[in-house]
């Protein structure tokens, strides 16, 4: 499968609601289902080439869904920009497995789609599911507040490109800490990040709502602290196997908090890569390895 299929799927958000699009790699009818949530400013086809390799080192059918959280990609984007929170996100995949309906679930989840999978563990009950294994790519219940302030301040500016390849170039600019990357394995990752300008303008901008930004610029550093204690409770609660990856150079999970998660909850399993600050994109063999052993073994 070269391609994933497309969907879309209404969610309710206390207003008119809003569509949710997803992708969907592999086998729709497969018992084993994993679901592949992406960064804060990313969209579902980051996960491209993880979802072809799992599909191809299964052994037995699997279904990868590699949603584009709202106001990203494909999906739409809300009306009120405070709404672009965990909780509305968790409610939303919520509602996405109500409608999968999967058997055997695991996630995996890069930064903030690692915060959503832990609250996808603490109440997929309410939809008949339950996580039976968890990838947490360089997120922790504590954030160090310097990511958070290195990350507004380009989240959400304006952004108008000539090409695609000068929004990679753009792109790559401040995203070094993901790693070496071939010209090929960034622009893989890179052209779904921009969208074309409307009909008779030239050009291309980001894909994403720039209001995705208000939260995250009106957070306080209090505000932070209250959130983090409520992130180790969700944590300590969870039972699914899970699995923290982080790169050696990450500004964002620091290597106490991943010790802390070691002996905390689930107590994790922690793997490091050298040279990779936040986050790991899972394109390199050895992360894409990492993951495949811990999901499929």
């Amino acid at each position: 499968m070269d391609e994933p299929e497309l969907h879309f799927l209404d969610c309710p958000d206390g207003g008119k609601g809003h569509r949710m699009a997803y992708w969907q790699w592999g086998d729709p009818l497969a018992d084993h289902t994993v679901v592949c949530a992406h960064g804060l400013s990313r969209q579902g086809r980051d996960f491209d080439h993880l979802a072809k390799a799992l599909i191809e080192r299964a052994g037995h059918p699997v279904r990868v869904v590699c949603p584009d959280v709202v106001g990203r990609g494909k999906s739409d984007w809300l009306t009120d920009p405070h709404a672009y929170q965990i909780p509305t996100y968790v409610g939303d995949m919520l509602a996405l497995l109500a409608h999968l309906k999967p058997k055997t679930l695991d996630w995996v989840g890069t930064s903030m789609g690692g915060l959503i999978g832990m609250g996808v563990c603490a109440h997929a009950h309410a939809v008949g599911a339950q996580v039976r294994r968890l990838v947490l790519n360089d997120v922790g219940p504590a954030i160090q507040w310097e990511a958070l302030v290195r990350i507004g301040t380009y989240l959400g500016k304006p952004a108008q490109f000539e090409s695609v390849q000068d929004a990679a170039q753009a792109l790559w600019e401040i995203s070094t800490s993901f790693g070496p990357h071939t010209p090929e394995q960034w622009m893989a990752l890179s052209w779904a990040m921009v969208k074309p300008l409307l009909q008779g303008q030239e050009g291309f901008i980001l894909h994403y709502d720039p209001s995705i930004a208000v939260p995250v610029r009106a957070m306080t550093r209090e505000q932070a602290a209250q959130g983090e204690e409520q992130l180790w409770q969700l944590y300590d609660g969870l039972t699914a196997q899970t699995l923290l990856l982080r790169g050696t150079d990450s500004d964002l999970l620091s290597i106490d908090t991943a010790k802390a998660m070691m002996q905390r909850g689930p107590q994790a399993r922690l793997l490091e890569f050298e040279g990779i600050g936040h986050a790991p994109t899972l394109i390199a063999e050895d992360q894409v390895q990492a993951v495949a052993s811990f999901l499929l073994g």
